[in-house]
């Protein structure tokens, strides 16, 4: 008889011993020769040396199939522990998959150009009108690369424009007032991760989430980096933060042109970057538009909407100067 430890490292606990532990009362049954004792993630396991090697080796099958589809059923273990492997139908255009196993895909033709514009360029820019899953997709490939130990963090960073010195007003701590200004990008995350896992991610600095003012200094390293809502940048912020890309690192940057909050006059860092750097090569640009909006689908009538609105606006503002001029 001989005593081994297993320690579940890549997955939640809570998935892989499922609902009132009915997963783990299957391998035990699986597994009646040994007797097998599993607290929070560390399971002990006493028994026969072989017997002991085998159910270590499936434990480890199906640990990566958990991790890898965020997801594990009674008829997944059946079927690894049995040697026949588990079903997988296959998902065109899959990214991952994010909580309770559910296929986050690229579904439109600009979200697939944006996968292969990361998987060829180390620094992408992607923008296009709210709704149309650029950031999404972005925090998707960059989950995916530390899945699969392609980077070693993941940073996150949006500017808090709207902040500004209000900020000093607002009730909490610095982080409880930035918050806010993150919680996007917190959803997106949490569409995506087990909270266990994630919890333990922040805390560890795998994965960081931070205000842009934050970058200054650092230089980023084995890591995907992604700056959100960079039209609200300023041209000296935008140069600080592009220039943090660092050794077998990739930055994903996205914005929408049409949701400037910075002061009037105040270019927006994100449109001058893009025009300074349009013939560097090793640089992806991709261009969403109201075709990819994958939100509710009033959101694209809204996008629509107020586009002709600021149209009418123009041509409004035009036809007064002309007359004015006259």
């Amino acid at each position: 008889m001989i005593e081994r430890i297993y320690i579940l490292e890549s997955v939640d606990p809570v998935i892989f011993y499922g609902v009132n532990n009915a997963n783990m009362q299957l391998i035990k049954t699986l597994f009646p020769k040994l007797r097998i004792v599993a607290r929070g993630n560390v399971m002990k396991v006493i028994g026969d040396e072989d017997e002991s090697e085998l159910f270590l080796k499936k434990i480890r099958e199906i640990e990566k199939y958990c991790e890898e589809y965020n997801s594990l059923s009674e008829e997944v273990i059946l079927d690894i522990v049995k040697g026949k492997g588990p079903t997988v139908v296959k998902q065109e255009n899959l990214i991952i998959h994010g909580m309770s196993g559910k296929p986050i895909v690229a579904r439109t033709e600009n979200q697939r150009l944006l996968v292969k514009a990361f998987e060829e360029n180390d620094l992408v820019f992607a923008t296009g009108p709210a709704g149309s899953g650029k950031t999404f997709i972005a925090i998707a490939l960059a989950v995916k690369a530390l899945k699969n130990k392609q980077a070693r963090k993941i940073i996150l960073s949006r500017p808090a424009v709207e902040a500004g010195e209000k900020l000093g007003f607002l009730p909490g701590e610095m982080k409880d007032k930035l918050d806010p200004y993150l919680q996007p990008l917190y959803d997106a995350l949490q569409d995506m991760i087990p909270a266990a896992k994630l919890k333990e991610y922040m805390e560890n600095d795998v994965i960081q989430i931070a205000p842009l003012a934050f970058m200054r200094g650092r230089t980023l390293n084995d890591a995907v980096i992604i700056l959100d809502e960079a039209q609200n940048t300023t041209t000296h912020q935008i140069k600080m933060f592009l220039t943090r890309l660092g050794m077998n690192a990739k930055m994903i940057v996205t914005g929408d042109m049409t949701q400037i909050d910075l002061p009037p006059s105040t270019t927006s860092g994100l449109i001058q970057a893009m025009h300074i750097l349009r013939d560097v090569s090793g640089i992806g640009k991709v261009k969403f538009t109201k075709k990819d909006i994958v939100r509710h689908k009033l959101v694209q009538r809204i996008v629509e909407a107020y586009d002709k609105f600021d149209e009418r606006r123009k041509d409004e503002a035009k036809r007064t100067r002309t007359n004015t001029d006259n």
